[in-house]
């Protein structure tokens, strides 16, 4: 189903225009943002070579702690900041997923030879799993325990397994290390989104 088939479904589910109206559609994000494997993002400011791959799982912990503190945090994080902008709360949501995903297409790379990871539509996912309305506690404690399973699961990578291949299913191919770099991005990149707050430190331990 494409996403414009998806919404065609949503418009005729709603019951009038005046409804229609409230419900303000995200642009689906097409781009490729495996680019961030080549060189720093300039919006975010992370350097996804910038820091050792043992480092990973660290910043998942020290991201994740950040989203805690903004799915907690004194302002609406249901409001919009405009209407084609995902609200605090739907991006929490969606890193949530992501964490989850993510692990998932870890431990597949980890259990089988090359695999192909299975198609994921993330705007899909938003609308189907109605992000703007969740519970933002129960987001939150989602978040933390998807963040806390897949930084055990990096920390307990052995130095054969960083190298272990996967692809995603447009043929994108990772090996498990710029994998883990790829997908760090994604967690640091959409707190950036909410908060304004470049990444311009390096990460500590690993």
């Amino acid at each position: 189903m494409t996403w414009n088939d998806l919404m065609r479904r949503v418009s005729q589910a709603l019951p009038g225009p005046a409804v229609w109206l409230r419900v303000v559609t995200i642009v689906p994000d097409t781009k490729d943002w495996t680019w961030v494997l080549q060189r720093p993002c300039s919006e975010c400011g992370l350097d996804t070579q910038g820091f050792p791959r043992e480092a990973i799982a660290g910043m998942v912990r020290v991201n994740a702690a950040a989203w805690l503190g903004v799915l907690a945090g004194p302002g609406d994080v249901r409001r919009r900041p405009a209407p084609g902008v995902w609200s605090a709360l739907e991006y929490g949501c969606h890193v949530c997923d992501v964490l989850w995903l993510y692990d998932e297409r870890l431990r597949l790379m980890l259990m089988l030879e090359a695999p192909r990871y299975p198609n994921w539509d993330q705007d899909a996912t938003a609308v189907a799993d109605r992000y703007a309305e969740q519970d933002p506690a129960v987001v939150a404690a989602g978040l933390r325990e998807a963040a806390d399973v897949i930084a055990e699961r990096f920390e307990g990578l052995s130095s054969d397994q960083w190298q272990r291949a996967g692809s995603r299913s447009d043929g994108a191919q990772f090996t498990v290390e710029s994998f883990a770099r790829y997908f760090i991005h994604d967690p640091i990149h959409h707190l950036y989104d909410v908060t304004s707050a470049r990444y311009d430190r390096r990460p500590t331990g690993g």
